[in-house]
């Protein structure tokens, strides 16, 4: 093959790239948050202040009439885990039109149960929040790294949320999986189901399902949850919250909300929380006050808590 001949499938080549791929879009989006935490006697909260923050970066084009999103977010409470460099979630996104969303989530990406632990409308944080060991055994899947999360919705309000993580030794033994389906086709109305199958050691096999609706009128919204855990080589878990919500206006609102854990053969742990949230531009300031009586279902394990925290966004 002679140089010119060369020369010209090389011009070739590079051509044909060029077209396939449009320019990157960037952009960036940053939030640092400071929260303060009391009242819990029996947990150590040190100081009681916490620093968070965050800066995610996107780049975003179209590849073959594909649109392609790479995100990452720079986390400073990374930094603490060895060999992040201070990188937390990151992400491809492929946008398929009209055929849905496909996400390969190499860290930060969970699935429906995952997003959907606990929907119940609130000012702030839910009532099993803050009060520590009050989260535990809640049915919320299992969110791993190089996940598949695909996202459908349709015109009618009909929307599909599928998830799989393979399984690797250092995260699930067994590959995890599960699906869930919103609808939101009449003002105002959300009502979702979803389930899932979490092994993540082998053995200790769990069915999860969960099923919410929440319903909006003007400024009040209001909600009901039950969720069950259904275990294999352990007890049965259910769990049923409500709340509420009101926008006293634009700026400011209030909620109340409760959550009953029943754990079989052991007492029913049972929160409550208020909340108010209030923004002012690019500043939000939220504070919440809990009650927990029975933590992780422990009988006369009973507690208060509360907490502030104050976020800047960018």
């Amino acid at each position: 093959m002679n140089k010119y001949t060369k020369i010209g499938l090389t011009a070739l080549a590079g051509s044909l790239v060029a077209g396939s791929v449009s320019a990157a879009e960037m952009s960036a989006s940053g939030s640092a948050t400071m929260t303060f935490t009391g009242g819990d006697e029996k947990s150590n909260h040190g100081n009681g202040w916490v620093m968070e923050d965050s800066v995610t970066f996107s780049a975003s084009g179209d590849v073959n009439d594909i649109g392609v999103t790479y995100s990452v977010e720079l986390d400073g409470d990374a930094k603490a885990t060895a060999g992040t460099g201070g990188v937390d979630s990151y992400s491809l996104t492929f946008d398929l039109g009209d055929a849905g969303t496909l996400v390969f989530g190499g860290h930060g990406t969970g699935g429906f149960l995952d997003g959907n632990d606990d929907v119940m409308p609130t000012a702030s944080e839910e009532p099993w929040d803050v009060i520590t060991g009050a989260d535990t055994s809640r049915t919320n899947g299992y969110a791993g790294d190089n996940a598949f999360k695909y996202t459908y919705a349709h015109e009618s309000g009909l929307n599909l949320n599928l998830y799989y993580v393979n399984a690797s030794d250092a995260g699930t033994d067994v590959s995890y999986s599960d699906y869930g389906v919103t609808y939101t086709g009449m003002d105002g109305l959300t009502v979702g189901y979803g389930e899932g199958e979490v092994e993540v050691t082998t053995g200790t096999k769990a069915n999860e399902s969960t099923m919410f609706a929440k319903y909006a009128i003007g400024a009040v919204t209001v909600g009901i949850q039950t969720a069950e855990t259904d275990n294999e080589s352990s007890s049965d878990i259910e769990s049923t919250g409500i709340g509420i919500s009101y926008a006293v206006n634009d700026d400011l609102t209030i909620s109340y909300g409760s959550n009953t854990r029943e754990k079989v053969g052991s007492k029913d742990q049972e929160a409550v929380a208020i909340g108010a949230s209030y923004t002012m531009g690019s500043m939000g300031i939220a504070v919440s006050m809990h009650s927990v009586d029975n933590v992780n279902n422990s009988a006369s394990d009973d507690r208060e808590g509360y907490q502030m925290i104050l976020t800047f966004a960018f």
